[in-house]
């Protein structure tokens, strides 16, 4: 799968598991809960997460699809 700005959090989580390690480079932090953040990545699109944060998309999608292809 090539992330895209339009894939759900959530998908990414399933397809390749926790990349929140990958995440946090760019400021994202882990929920303490994971009961709260496993709901909120079903509605986050990459697109939302890359603007909520205030990270560029273009090289947050960069990161991403390097990160699941080491994943592979």
């Amino acid at each position: 799968m090539e992330i895209t700005k339009k894939i759900i959090v959530s998908d990414i989580l399933k397809e390749y598991g926790d990349i929140a390690s990958v995440m946090e480079i760019f400021g994202i932090k882990r929920v303490g809960r994971f009961s709260i953040r496993k709901i909120i990545t079903r509605v986050i699109t990459v697109q939302m997460a890359a603007k909520i944060h205030r990270v560029p998309l273009n090289k947050f999608l960069d990161i991403l699809n390097k990160a699941v292809l080491s994943k592979r």
